[in-house]
């Protein structure tokens, strides 16, 4: 069996994760929502949206590779 303690920190890790990839995803979406509606200015704003969405594909994807890199149990590994 393995110890409490050790489960709560993995699962906390692994929803720690989750959330970074939802958390990127919703910047994503409020990306293309900016540069595709007139949230900010008449006919979108295409650039900030844009880098915006960039933003949050850049958090989706290299954030849980990065919070798993920090967490791997021998560190430097």
């Amino acid at each position: 069996m393995t110890d409490p303690d050790q489960e709560t920190l993995w699962r906390n890790r692994f929803i720690a994760i989750q959330l970074v990839r939802i958390g990127g995803t919703i910047v994503v979406l409020a990306g293309l929502y900016f540069s595709m509606t007139d949230a900010i200015q008449e006919g979108g704003a295409t650039v900030p949206g844009l880098a915006l969405s960039l933003l949050g594909l850049a958090i989706s994807f290299g954030g849980p590779k990065w919070l798993a890199r920090k967490w791997r149990s021998p560190p430097g590994a």
